[in-house]
């Protein structure tokens, strides 16, 4: 009889998956292109060698026993692990990243970010890209929480997070914006702050996972509605929702064509200063190098901060 080290392997733990994911051992015999008794002598062999018992057979469908439960959880823990080893010596061999993840700050220009995507995938990598759109300190947050490789629009100072570079991408300028049909859009002059906290204030969440995050422009009392990513926050305003400081560049195209309206307001202009910034190593893989040789353009920085889509 097999021991257990030599029965754990991952034929047998990803045949449990597949009887589990199927409901019976029929059915993930046919999924498996298998006869049933094939199937249920691996299930039986896997059993002996653990001296557990993995399925109830009381019913016609195959259900897990707590052993059996406990041994899917693990095995699918082992198996993304031995995925995990063969990505990283894949790395080794090649220099590319089996994954790329970055976090984008929806004040930056998706389209400009697609077009980077685009020309990287023209070098026909091995690293896949996963993208997250992030907000306020979230931005930065999801890279010093490991969640991502790269984050750019970062608006806070990375500090002496460890492990973590980073570098200016530039400033934006936001505006007071709202529809030409909002109350506010016809009042001359500079608007005071007593009068902003009459009407309602579009925010965005700050997509921040631990802690309370923070909020920009808001005054206490003030109706809010909080919406998960600056192009919602501008879709509102359009809508007459509300009022708030947006991007200038994200904005200009809909004042130019009448569908938005810049309102001077008392309290002093804000001028955010953004950075992107990466978990450094003392050998990055090309997907990273890649990314950050783009962001070393003063073109490309100026794009992604000032290149929005037309309305």
């Amino acid at each position: 009889m097999a021991t257990a080290r030599e029965a754990l392997t991952p034929d047998a733990l990803t045949l449990l998956q597949a009887v589990a994911q199927a409901g019976s051992f029929a059915a993930a015999a046919r999924r498996l292109g298998l006869v049933p008794s094939a199937v249920t002598y691996r299930i039986r062999q896997l059993e002996d060698a653990l001296d557990v018992l993995l399925f109830d057979r009381s019913s016609r469908q195959a259900r897990l026993t707590s052993a059996g439960t406990e041994l899917l959880r693990e095995g699918g823990r082992l198996l993304a692990e031995i995925d995990a080893v063969a990505n990283r010596v894949k790395r080794v061999a090649t220099g590319w990243e089996s994954r790329l993840t970055i976090a984008v700050d929806t004040v930056i220009s998706s389209s400009v970010v697609m077009e980077l995507v685009q020309s990287f995938y023209g070098l026909a990598p091995v690293t896949r890209l996963r993208l997250r759109d992030e907000s306020l300190s979230g931005t930065l947050e999801a890279l010093t929480s490991g969640q991502a490789d790269l984050a750019v629009g970062v608006g806070l100072e990375p500090g002496t997070a460890s492990g973590i570079q980073s570098s200016v991408l530039g400033e934006i300028a936001f505006v007071y914006a709202v529809a030409p049909h909002h109350p506010l859009a016809p009042i001359q002059g500079p608007l005071p702050d007593d009068l902003l906290q009459q009407h309602r204030a579009i925010a965005v969440a700050d997509s921040v996972q631990r802690g309370a995050g923070i909020t920009l422009g808001l005054m206490a009392g003030q109706d809010v509605l909080t919406v998960p990513t600056m192009r919602a926050k501008l879709d509102a305003q359009l809508r007459g929702l509300g009022g708030g400081f947006v991007p200038e560049p994200m904005v200009r195209p809909y004042v130019d064509s009448g569908r938005l309206v810049v309102k001077e307001v008392q309290r002093s202009a804000r001028l955010a200063r953004l950075s992107y910034a990466w978990r450094s190593s003392p050998s990055p893989g090309r997907a990273l190098q890649w990314w950050l040789a783009q962001l070393e353009s003063v073109p490309t920085r100026h794009a992604l901060i000032g290149q929005h889509l037309r309305a």
